[in-house]
């Protein structure tokens, strides 16, 4: 099994279970490789591996869900893009968020940056998005910010009560959300 092929399995791990509770045992049984496979392409080890996760979900969403926003398609295009590229990457609210799972504990201490700078990024491109609907800065960027705490908190609620659903209508409100006043 290559490096790429072992990453999405690892993305799966510290999605369930955060930094603190992606165990080498975890990370193993997952990707049915031995520790010492694991440390073969990590050499770095589980700071490595996350670093490497964040990395490759940053990639994704850069392909899925940013670039769709920098089109130059309609801004309501663009938002059901995104929209789709997130129902994608969170299999419909499945599964929880890396954002918020690795922002918490010492995994914060170890990316609170690149976390930082890639949720700021998402910010400014739905920002800029909005902006061209005619609505003034600060108004797209409190429909931007409205529009991520929605998707957030929707995964959290599923997370919480095993349904789907929440995750569901806020991604099919994103665009009213940010474009309709």
């Amino acid at each position: 099994m290559s490096k790429e092929q072992v990453l999405p399995q690892l993305v799966s791990v510290f999605q369930h279970y955060g930094y603190e509770g992606a165990t080498l045992a975890r990370l193993s049984d997952t990707t049915g490789l031995k520790k010492a496979s694991l440390y073969h392409y990590f050499q770095g080890g589980k700071e490595q591996m996350a670093s490497a996760v964040l990395e490759y979900v940053a990639d994704w969403f850069d392909k899925n869900v940013f670039t769709p926003l920098q089109s130059s398609q309609p801004p309501r295009e663009r938002i059901q893009e995104m929209s789709q590229g997130l129902e994608e990457f969170y299999h419909s609210g499945e599964v929880p968020c890396l954002l918020s799972v690795m922002s918490i504990g010492e995994a914060n201490n170890l990316f609170h940056q690149q976390l930082e700078t890639s949720l700021k990024h998402w910010l400014d491109l739905l920002t800029k998005v909005v902006q061209e609907t005619g609505v003034t800065a600060d108004t797209a960027k409190q429909r931007a910010e409205d529009a991520l705490m929605m998707v957030q908190g929707a995964l959290v609620l599923v997370r919480v009560t095993n349904n789907t659903q929440p995750f569901k209508r806020a991604i099919s409100r994103l665009p009213k959300i940010l474009l309709d006043d």
